[in-house]
């Protein structure tokens, strides 16, 4: 058995924006015939037309983004940030870390696998847009890895079901950006609630001030609070990815927080 971490930009979406294309192509060809006057005509059929084109360039950007991100293909673009954020936690002897937003496992899988003398905590809230991540798939694909330390449960990052500092380590990887109408430096004070003192964090996300706001300042506020050892590593300029595949996967602000609090 092999583990299936699924791809972050999903077959369906890929399917979706192509039958839209199609769809909207098919009616700019029959708004060219309909029986109305010909300046309705030309308008209807160009904004057909120019919906179609429009449909058709995330088609693309979706099988470009699919290709990058896939665990079978060459870039492996998924793997690498995994990878990556998983070698900034070392658990002590019967420590613990939550992952929060877990999705298909993959982070905390390989964090579980580099901490053997630990256990991992894995939450997400498994939402429909993600159809193809669930508990179920997270525990497959813990089977399928050999990580016998780790366990899944649902959970919601913004009111955490655990109490304050009970865990020796927290991670996250591209998620709190998905969590809309939400402040993100609120979302990393209830993350770092459940963090014991002295405890690490790695978390990884689109950290653009849009997004997060200030987070120079709000560095400046941990540090004021004891927290040690924060740096803010941007993985958007060769650690993970370089200018160019960046700009092109729309992850040019992607950050990595790290420290200990």
């Amino acid at each position: 058995m092999k583990a299936d971490y699924k791809n972050w930009v999903p077959n369906g979406m890929t399917a979706g924006f192509a039958a839209a294309t199609a769809a909207l192509a098919a009616g700019a060809m029959l708004a060219g015939k309909a029986p109305v006057k010909p300046v309705v005509k030309k308008s209807l059929a160009g904004a057909l037309s120019l919906g179609a084109a429009g449909c058709g360039a995330w088609t693309t950007w979706c099988v470009y983004a699919h290709n990058r991100f896939s665990y079978e293909g060459k870039r492996k673009l998924s793997k690498q940030i995994i990878d990556g954020v998983a070698n900034y936690i070392t658990l002590p002897d019967g420590g613990v870390c939550l992952d929060v937003g877990c999705g298909s496992g993959a982070l905390g899988i390989q964090v579980a696998l580099r901490n053997p003398q630990g256990r991992v905590v894995g939450i997400d809230r498994w939402g429909a847009e993600y159809a193809s991540f669930s508990k179920e798939r997270c525990e497959t694909n813990a089977k399928a890895e050999g990580a016998e330390n780790i366990t899944f449960r649902k959970g919601d990052a913004n009111h955490l079901e655990f109490p304050d500092g009970c865990f020796d380590a927290v991670t996250s990887n591209y998620v709190y950006h998905n969590i809309s109408g939400v402040d993100k430096q609120k979302l990393l004070r209830e993350t770092f609630r459940v963090l014991k003192k002295g405890g690490t964090f790695a978390i990884h996300d689109l950290m653009g001030k849009s997004r997060y706001g200030d987070m120079d300042q709000f560095v400046k506020e941990l540090k004021e609070e004891g927290f040690e050892e924060i740096r803010m590593i941007p993985t958007a300029d060769g650690m993970f990815m370089n200018k160019t595949e960046s700009r092109l996967m729309f992850l040019s602000d992607s950050m990595l927080l790290v420290g200990k609090k």
